[in-house]
């Protein structure tokens, strides 16, 4: 792969049985070391594309059709047993619901060796550095409560910090992060948007953070992409959509935004105006 190609550029359509365009010649572009945010109410395709990017909706028996070039290698033409050492390693998930994600029936010490031995080989001392190396990038403490817990055990900030942590063992290029925001408590949420910068940053780890949440997408993202009814609507920088959309979907999503904060500022009684442009918020 040459230094000037993106890490990833997809241009797919997507078919579900009875249920034909999902998704319509969706093309984006995710540059190494970037923070790309997909922007998109329910419904409108965004985890539709994050499993089709890790080619996993044949389990939903959904048809896809286009290329998706990670690395220089098409992965829609890539067989299934080069692709096992792909996901997981070289391009990860994280989850909307935490506790979901992981094995009850496993402890997350068991889980963790299970997700390093899927993708290296080595001796036990090198497992557990693995681990804690990566308990210690998603700001988890390496201790028998932990490692000895069950999945019921912890709570939801904890669980999606162990999906994370589980996410970044190999030190994955590009991980996808789809409403991995969305089931947290509003300060757990900033926590986790905190270490998705810091493992931008650390790792050089590429981010495509799929969300409905404009306020967390504008702290965190340098480039937006506005989906909406299985299309891209626009995409451009953070600052060129949050202060000048072109798109009357995006314009009308950024209104309904500032009505939502305006009230809020109502109901705190901060008497503070709010602007779109207050949204946008330089990460770096």
């Amino acid at each position: 792969m040459s230094a000037e190609a993106p890490l990833l550029s997809f241009r797919i359509s997507v078919d579900y049985p009875n249920r034909p365009g999902v998704l319509r010649d969706v093309h984006l572009e995710i540059k190494s070391g970037e923070i790309l945010g997909l922007v998109g109410e329910s419904g409108s395709g965004k985890s539709t594309i994050a499993l089709a990017l890790l080619r996993l909706l044949g389990l939903k028996g959904a048809c896809v059709c286009g290329e998706v070039i990670f690395e220089g290698r098409d992965l829609l033409q890539t067989p299934e047993a080069q692709l096992r050492a792909i996901r997981g390693r070289r391009m990860s998930i994280v989850l909307q619901s935490p506790q979901a994600s992981l094995n009850p029936a496993l402890r997350i010490g068991a889980q963790l060796k299970e997700a390093w031995r899927a993708h290296a080989s080595g001796t036990p001392r090198d497992c557990h550095a693995a681990i804690s190396a990566a308990l210690y990038s998603a700001q988890l403490r390496d201790d028998a409560e932990l490692l000895h817990s069950r999945p019921s055990q912890l709570s939801v900030g904890q669980a999606q910090r162990v999906n994370i942590a589980m996410a970044i063992l190999h030190r994955p290029a590009l991980l996808i992060a789809d409403e991995a925001t969305s089931a947290l408590d509003t300060i757990t949420q900033s926590e986790i948007l905190d270490l998705f910068v810091q493992l931008n940053r650390e790792l050089r780890m590429a981010i495509l953070y799929i969300s409905h949440d404009l306020m967390s997408v504008s702290r965190l993202c340098d480039r937006v992409a506005i989906l909406y009814t299985g299309q891209i609507l626009e995409a451009g920088s953070t600052r060129e959509i949050f202060t000048s959309p072109k798109h009357s979907y995006t314009r009308r999503l950024l209104a309904a935004t500032q009505t939502l904060h305006m009230r809020e500022a109502a109901e705190n009684a901060s008497g503070e105006p709010f602007e779109l442009s207050d949204l946008y918020a330089i990460k770096r």
